[in-house]
């Protein structure tokens, strides 16, 4: 599978992500999915610490016991894991990191987001500690999560010279919600982060399972949630299927294929909860979209 860098990293195209394990997906079920992802060369592994009530974590350092150095493994903190584990401070920064290292049982962390900005703590404060971390080898290189564009920039003007600095922003972004768009995707490229999209897939939506009256099917995660798509969202995928057939593609490779086409972004990070979801990731990952062919997908994307 095609590669692409994080910062020193070679991380594949298509990335695992672990949210569902330990929550719609226990150890065994875990483990299938998992090796999956490895036969088919998907290496890209991003969980957090809140992920399953910290079970994705502690599944995933049983799982890879003697496969750890096949895989590149991302965690996130700083999202409430207790009352008294949160945020960014500088203090919780290494209590967090010791934490996962303990699930994960690694002796590396290889990228570790901060999972969303803290107010409350000059980031300046929060990218020391992390510098900390990567000198001691605890972690290799340090990203952030759900940052606008604004954000990047001042996590950037606040790193000392030489220390460890972001190289990656992981934010939502799909053809259904495309809000960070000409923000966070758009900082990235100025700030040269590499762009890391979650929810590629929109909870599944952009797979085509669901269909306009009826109710989700049973064990999908809009019926676990009781969510609904809708009629507005419904019309997109209309028309996004279309255009897709009409490039004798699915639905599924132009979800993923679009965002691959967009630059800085690195690795498209798709959830699974069966070894033949991430199986249909990885081969829906090779379309790259021409000039001409995302123009008509913006122009579909701007549709009300």
């Amino acid at each position: 599978m095609e590669t692409r860098r994080i910062g020193s990293l070679d991380v594949t195209v298509v990335g695992l992500g672990c949210n569902n394990f330990g929550r719609r997906c226990d150890e065994a079920q875990t483990r299938r999915v998992v090796d999956a992802a490895l036969d088919v060369g998907v290496t890209f592994f991003d969980t957090a610490d809140i992920y399953g009530g910290t079970k994705s974590e502690e599944f995933l350092g049983r799982i890879l016991q003697g496969r750890r150095d096949r895989v590149v493994l991302a965690t996130k903190f700083g999202m409430e894991v207790a009352p008294d584990k949160k945020g960014a401070d500088p203090a919780y920064v290494r209590r967090a990191v010791r934490d996962s290292l303990a699930r994960l049982q690694t002796d590396r962390i290889d990228l570790y987001q901060l999972h969303q900005p803290d107010p409350s703590v000059p980031i300046g404060d929060t990218l020391a500690a992390l510098d900390e971390l990567v000198r001691e080898g605890l972690v290799k290189e340090i990203g952030c999560s759900n940052f606008t564009a604004t954000q990047q920039r001042e996590a950037a003007e606040a790193v000392a010279e030489g220390a460890a600095r972001f190289v990656s922003v992981q934010n939502e972004l799909s053809l259904l919600e495309r809000s960070d768009e000409p923000d966070g995707l758009a900082g990235a490229r100025v700030s040269g982060l590499a762009y890391i999209p979650y929810f590629p897939l929109a909870s599944g939506v952009l797979t085509g399972k669901y269909r306009r009256g009826e109710a989700p099917p049973p064990g999908t995660r809009l019926a676990s949630y009781n969510e609904t798509v809708t009629e507005r969202e419904f019309d997109l995928i209309d028309a996004y299927t279309a255009f897709a057939a009409a490039q004798g593609r699915s639905l599924l490779e132009l979800a993923i294929g679009w965002l691959l086409s967009l630059a800085p972004v690195t690795s498209v990070i798709t959830g699974a909860t069966k070894p033949e979801q991430i199986l249909a990731n990885a081969a829906a990952s090779t379309w790259r979209l021409s000039d001409d062919e995302l123009t008509a997908v913006a122009t579909i994307g701007s549709r009300s």
